[in-house]
């Protein structure tokens, strides 16, 4: 029998838990196997122990920042390429970055969209695959490359909001999600608008999933939502 091929593995490095918490969730819905570190110290450990195929990696880190932390890894001869994540956005912090071995840089506020495009480029570059684009649970299925919900066998027509907010639940399903997680990824991190929006699009996505089969998407008082089948 033919080997199946482990998924590519991404170590994300930031200090700031909503950030890691956005980037574990998406690049997982991705495909990517996925580790954290908070600090510069954590993160060159975690190259050691978890050999990922890229590092996504914060310039303002609590201990040793960023180029330090790829100076070190170039230093001890390795490779990993490296997507820098940061506020940082200067010429010259750009220019340092990459002369010290970076691969790309994306500054804060970021699209995750943008992020993972740039994570795809660099690991193809790299010769690496980047994993699957189809999320299921029960009869509910997503294809992400067709962009086509289907349940029951039936397509089903969703904004692009509502299509952003199934997707988390999807990558996320059995897990159960806090509407402040939900507003960081789908309405971005630093949004500013009325929280009340997740209720409402929980709401408009109930009735367009849950009216053609058992329901899926529940709701944990005090706690948030959760996608699960019984």
């Amino acid at each position: 029998m033919e080997a199946m091929e482990r998924p590519s593995r991404v170590l994300v490095v930031d200090d700031e838990e909503n950030i890691t918490f956005l980037l574990d969730a998406t690049l997982r819905h991705f495909g990517f196997e996925v580790a954290v570190a908070r600090n510069g110290r954590e993160a060159l450990d975690a190259v050691r122990r978890f050999a990922p195929d890229l590092v996504l990696l914060d310039v303002m880190l609590p201990d040793l920042d960023g180029f330090e932390v790829v100076r070190r890894l170039r230093f001890e001869g390795g490779q990993v390429p490296v997507l820098f994540l940061t506020a940082r956005d200067t010429l010259d912090d750009k220019i340092r970055g990459l002369t010290l071995g970076g691969d790309d840089y994306v500054t804060k506020p970021f699209s995750v969209e943008e992020v993972v495009a740039r994570v795809h480029a660099i690991l193809r570059r790299q010769g690496v695959s980047t994993g699957s684009s189809h999320l299921s649970l029960a009869d509910l299925e997503m294809d992400d490359d067709a962009h086509v919900v289907r349940r029951a066998g039936q397509v089903v027509d969703l904004s692009p909001t509502e299509y952003k907010l199934l997707r988390f639940l999807l990558v996320n399903r059995g897990r159960v999600l806090s509407r402040s997680q939900i507003l960081d990824h789908v309405w971005q991190y630093d949004f500013g608008g009325n929280a009340t929006v997740v209720e409402t699009y929980i709401s408009y996505l109930r009735k367009k999933i849950d009216s053609v089969g058992p329901p899926l998407i529940r709701t944990v008082r005090g706690v948030g939502y959760a996608l699960r089948a019984d």
